[in-house]
């Protein structure tokens, strides 16, 4: 059969990402804890087209990924799934991307209950020009609490919750966990948002974010300061979004930094 992918295109203009997206697919993802977690994800995956290619072979990008997904290397081997894409689409450069639920178990800070808690989560890998790169990506809730509306009412302050997106690039060999990233940003924020509360938790958590009013600028800086004091992150960028419950808008702020600079 013709192969029209193959054929040459005479328009000399080199495609930097070319590919598709949006694949469920099974993904296999390290826990902290030495097992395993199997999640539901989405890919995204590219390549680059020179320009006498009239274009990329869409199916390629799918059995490789089926490939490593029998072989339960997927979310693990992100690198060699990438290195595998480009050999046979005999691209320059290349993208593999993750997005997925990675649930954690948390326990309430007073009743002790134990139940998940869900993050939206990313894994994504890039080789250009031969060099790899791998970057983590979180999402993370918490509670905020506005210290001007502390001060200035009688009694009362509103608070909010919060989305922190962080992603984070790291060698392969310094590994940092989904768990521990979780932790750090979580302690950035008025308090930690939790599935399940009883009276006594609900509390806790009213008194500690009253004790602990926060704005987005104030969660954004203790967010950076917790990124650059971690030597094995080597570059990251932080937005913080604040659904205000007075505002039909929401606060914000985003730093990106590259700790080796």
């Amino acid at each position: 059969m013709k192969d029209v992918q193959n054929s040459q295109d005479n328009r000399n203009v080199d495609i930097q990402k070319v590919g598709i997206k949006h694949l469920d697919l099974p993904l296999t993802i390290q826990r902290k804890n030495s097992s395993n977690q199997i999640v539901s994800a989405k890919a995204k995956v590219s390549v680059s087209l020179p320009r006498h290619y009239k274009g990329t072979h869409m199916s390629r990008f799918v059995e490789v990924l089926s490939e490593w997904r029998n072989k339960n290397l997927l979310g693990i081997d992100v690198k060699g799934c990438l290195e595998q894409i480009i050999k046979k689409l005999n691209a320059k450069s290349g993208e593999l991307e993750f997005n997925f639920k990675y649930f954690i178990d948390k326990t309430a800070p007073v009743s002790k209950n134990k139940s998940f808690m869900g993050y939206d989560c990313s894994f994504k890998g890039e080789i250009v020009d031969g060099n790899y790169k791998f970057i983590l990506g979180v999402k993370v809730p918490v509670t905020t609490l506005c210290p001007c509306s502390k001060e200035i009412s009688d009694f009362g302050a509103h608070n909010q919750r919060a989305l922190i997106s962080v992603k984070i690039s790291y060698d392969e060999s310094n590994q940092i966990w989904i768990e521990d990233l979780v932790k750090d940003i979580e302690s950035c924020g008025s308090c930690e948002v939790y599935p399940l509360l009883k009276r006594s938790d609900e509390k806790f958590v009213t008194e500690k974010a009253w004790q602990n009013p926060r704005f987005v600028e104030d969660v954004l800086r203790e967010v950076i300061l917790k990124l650059r004091n971690n030597k094995r992150i080597n570059s990251f960028e932080v937005e913080c979004e604040a659904f205000e419950s007075i505002h039909n808008h929401s606060a914000w702020a985003y730093q990106k930094e590259d700790n080796n600079g």
